[in-house]
């Protein structure tokens, strides 16, 4: 279990730390939208803070979840993100939906290797 705690952690952060390093390096070309997904991609856009501030996001917590330090804070940071990247994918643009399902899995697989560092927040 220990090793594959590991394993998933760290495909998990280096997922985090491409996906960032690819967006503020413009290292993969994006694919043209269409769509219910590109009005919903360009109203981000359009915020002028948002992508900048995921991404940096996505990274400081990529490199926590691939060192393995201050991982249930990680974890507890990109909930959301993980949480809005499966409804993006499940709803309005089924291309990532692999990625998304893989994310929810190791985050669930995650939150059970750490349930004892979550137990606290959960007290009332």
């Amino acid at each position: 279990m220990k090793i594959a705690k590991i394993i998933v952690r760290t495909l998990t952060g280096l997922l985090f730390i491409f996906s960032s390093v690819a967006w503020f390096f413009n290292l993969v070309q994006q694919p043209e939208l269409s769509g219910p997904i590109k009005q919903f991609s360009e109203g981000l856009a359009a915020s002028g803070y948002f992508f900048p501030l995921l991404k940096t996001v996505e990274l400081l917590c990529g490199i926590a979840l691939l060192i393995g330090r201050f991982v249930p804070l990680a974890m507890v940071i990109l909930a959301p993100v993980v949480v809005n990247i499966f409804f993006v994918h499940l709803l309005l643009d089924r291309s990532g939906l692999p990625v998304a399902i893989f994310l929810v899995a190791a985050f669930l697989f995650l939150a059970y290797c750490y349930r004892d560092r979550f137990a606290p927040l959960l007290k009332p």
